[in-house]
């Protein structure tokens, strides 16, 4: 029997369909939601049931707390998964639901809130002994003053006087968010001011709340975060690190365990995994986590930079690593079960890598490509996974994220994953739409990825002026691919009216275009 009946999936696209799959596995019945620019997505075909819940744009659907929960209910969903973005890391979302008696899938709304602040989250490390980059935060116990206008208490000049004693380069950064937004690298003091200034209407525009703090930042930074699991009953691990260095605007595009540079100084590893178990018990954390680290890798030192209290876009390579189910996990450690296992049973196996494969266009400035998929195809073979929320004849809409699917490869060893997954990539048709394929190849193909050496700052190094090597596909192709597609769906039909009647090789049945006399 299975610990849940019902479960509600608050979220769209690939990570939907993820734990619709897994749902199905455990003989959970699955419910999706979705907005009218998803009547037919594919996550909405493979539940079990499907909730409209509002027009397109995410304020009046997937960020609608009221119609989700009215969804679980009117649905006999006993929880609710958040899945990432969106409301996965609201905790009035979390609550709200706990208070309608439901199971919400992840940890307590108090951890999210607690978490979610940047600017709390990095006083709880210190007082944890977490290392944090050196900062400036306005001072409050709880959040931070403000005055009518919406500034900080201490304005401009009490940041002025910290970026100084910090030293620049500074980052300007979100208290309540991530992704990117309400982000920016100030490299002199004559552009804090404006940097302060934009980096607040972003955080108040993607997240409702414009306070913002100060960060060193590094330079040659790696981006090494670490997997973390806890339970109701006190026991917290982690399932080791994963390195997420190659980024654009500050998102993460190829991640992969474990790291390169944790390899070769496995001390450095186990510190930093001793410091994400020490930041969740900080919260009493329960569910799946991530603690991300900013690491120096010329001084060895690294930081603690945020906790994210939801499942992450590349818990697939984790899974991959460990043959640990994540989602799976969640969902039995929500229902009140203990974790399986100690830190010292869980083991890592060979190398994974994950490449996020976006519509969008590198070359002029990673803008988004929207509309139909006339055609797509997705890799397979041994070592190979593909978590994909699209298939032929979706649609890419503007108002939500641009990603399509994750590739991920595992192999032995990481020159074997990084072969598998170019293979793979050469082998991604996506017809209609231009995507970040041979962006990712080109990244695969740099020296300095494939030595293990690349920092934060890599594309912003190397590809600031990048062009494909290709051209858009002719007409011809994708004339050819829909005669192929026509064909194959004649020649079903008609297989399909011979097992029905017991008549084989008959050519009236067959609609392939023949004509006496002609080719």
């Amino acid at each position: 029997m299975p610990l849940l009946s019902s479960l509600l999936v608050a979220n769209r696209a690939e990570i939907a369909v993820r734990i619709i799959r897994a749902c199905r596995e455990m003989g959970i019945r699955a419910v999706a939601v979705y907005s009218e620019a998803d009547a037919n997505a594919q996550h909405v075909r493979e539940a079990d049931e499907a909730v409209l819940i509002g027009p397109p744009p995410p304020a009046e659907s997937y960020l609608r707390i009221d119609r989700i929960i009215e969804a679980a209910i009117a649905t006999g969903a006993q929880a609710i998964h958040p899945g990432y973005g969106f409301l996965s890391e609201k905790a009035e979302f979390a609550r709200a639901v706990t208070d309608a008696g439901l199971i919400f899938i992840g940890p307590t709304a108090d951890a999210i809130r607690r978490m979610g602040s940047k600017t709390e989250a990095r006083a709880l490390m210190q007082a944890a002994g977490v290392p944090v980059v050196p900062g400036y935060q306005l001072p409050s116990p709880v959040g931070v003053a403000k005055h009518p206008d919406g500034r900080g208490v201490g304005g401009e000049g009490a940041f002025a006087e910290a970026a100084s004693a910090i030293g620049y380069p500074v980052l300007v950064k979100a208290a309540g968010g991530g992704g990117g937004r309400g982000m920016r690298i100030v490299r002199s003091p004559s552009e804090l001011a404006e940097s302060l200034s934009a980096a607040r209407r972003e955080a108040a525009s993607a997240f409702g709340d414009d306070m913002v703090f100060l960060e060193k930042y590094i330079e040659r930074a790696r981006h090494i975060e670490f997997q973390v699991f806890g339970d109701a009953h006190g026991n917290g691990v982690h399932l080791f690190e994963r390195e997420c260095s190659i980024q654009r605007r500050h998102q993460k595009i190829v991640e992969e365990s474990p790291s390169s540079l944790l390899s070769q100084h496995p001390e450095l590893r186990t510190k930093m995994g001793e410091a994400a178990v020490a930041a969740a018990r900080a919260v009493g954390y329960q569910n799946a986590g991530t603690v991300e680290f900013i690491v120096d890798p010329d001084a060895l030192t690294f930081y603690f930079l945020e906790m994210n209290t939801r499942l992450q876009v590349e818990h697939p390579v984790t899974e991959l690593l460990t043959g640990l189910d994540l989602v799976k996990l969640q969902l039995r450690v929500a229902a009140g079960e203990p974790l399986p296992f100690t830190q010292a049973d869980v083991t890592a196996r060979g190398h994974a890598l994950e490449c996020r494969v976006y519509a969008e266009d590198p070359a002029n400035n990673f803008y988004p490509s929207i509309g139909p998929i006339l055609k797509m195809v997705e890799p397979r073979g041994p070592g190979l996974r593909v978590d994909s929320g699209f298939e032929t004849g979706d649609e890419v809409s503007q108002y939500y994220d641009a990603m399509l699917a994750k590739v991920i490869a595992h192999a032995s060893t990481r020159a074997e994953a990084m072969a598998k997954m170019d293979a793979a990539l050469t082998r991604y048709i996506v017809l209609g739409l231009t995507t970040n394929i041979p962006f990712l190849r080109a990244i695969l193909a740099h020296p300095e990825f494939q030595n293990g050496t690349a920092t934060t700052g890599f594309i912003g190094q190397h590809f600031a002026n990048w062009q494909p090597q290709t051209a858009t596909p002719p007409t011809k192709v994708f004339v050819a691919a829909a005669l192929s597609d026509f064909l194959s769906a004649q020649s079903a039909r008609a297989q399909a009216v011979e097992v029905e009647t017991g008549i084989y090789n008959n050519p009236w049945a067959r609609a392939d275009g023949f004509r006496i006399g002609h080719r």
